[in-house]
């Protein structure tokens, strides 16, 4: 496997590969970060690995009352994250590549970057002015009749989208906008779908693809199902996710 070791950000969500990931970054652990990141050539990628917290806060206590009333503030790196970061996180993340990042007046910036490839966690190290993790890629194996499964998910997506959006209200993305490639179809679907982040980082673990694509297919059949039995949940874009805070 290799190994690498790169800036960590932490994030109450899970990032896939391919996926696109906007951020808000504001508080100084992550404003260095990026400081960092921006001294980096623009021949060279930016680089830096995000994970799901398991354990902690997306946005450290400043302030008696933010933003949990009893809180203390905290500060440095692993601020919000207890002794040991580590135990933190979720074990498997994906490094993200900055395409944009651009400071604001007030310090803080906009950053748009993309996920490349799973990593998993090795160690994390909260001496410098912003977490860092040394981590090993992950292989990306395609698994037992992963086409088939790709065509099965895709038509149980296509179905999932209509209950959401209301097939009559709503024009849908036609199958020629969807891809056809099993890994990149089992992390769309991926993160597109409705799920909580548990949920999600077990499809971003996955051993492969094919075991990915099974678990959607089961996912989008039960979460189609209860749609239909519940008409007024709201319709949603699946194309776009909330920006993080940070």
């Amino acid at each position: 496997m290799t190994t690498d070791r790169l800036p960590l950000f932490p994030l109450n969500s899970v990032l896939f590969p391919g996926l696109v990931l906007p951020l808000n970054v504001f508080e100084e652990r992550y404003r260095a970060l990026m400081r960092t990141l921006l001294k980096t050539s623009e021949d060279e990628p930016r680089r830096f690995a995000v994970v799901a917290i398991r354990d902690g806060h997306e946005v450290a206590p400043s302030s008696p009352g933010m933003p949990d009333p009893t809180a203390l503030p905290e500060r440095g790196p692993g601020a919000g994250f207890g002794p040991d970061p580590l135990k933190a996180f979720h074990q498997v993340g994906c490094v993200a590549d900055a395409a944009t990042i651009r400071e604001r007046p007030d310090g803080t910036f906009e950053v748009l970057a993309t996920g490349t490839t799973r990593v998993r966690l090795l160690s994390v190290d909260a001496s410098g002015p912003f977490l860092t993790a040394e981590v090993e890629t992950l292989p990306e194996e395609p698994g037992d009749e992963a086409g088939a499964l790709a065509e099965g998910v895709l038509r149980a997506f296509r179905q999932y989208q209509k209950r959401l959006a209301g097939a009559r209200e709503r024009s849908l993305a036609s199958g020629a906008e969807l891809p056809d490639e099993p890994q990149v179809v089992s992390y769309l679907v991926a993160a597109a779908m409705m799920l909580d982040t548990p949920t999600k980082q077990r499809l971003l673990q996955a051993p492969d693809a094919a075991s990915r694509l099974r678990d959607e297919l089961k996912l989008l059949r039960t979460e189609t199902a209860i749609i239909r039995t519940l008409p007024s949940l709201p319709a949603a874009d699946l194309t776009r996710g909330p920006t993080s805070l940070n």
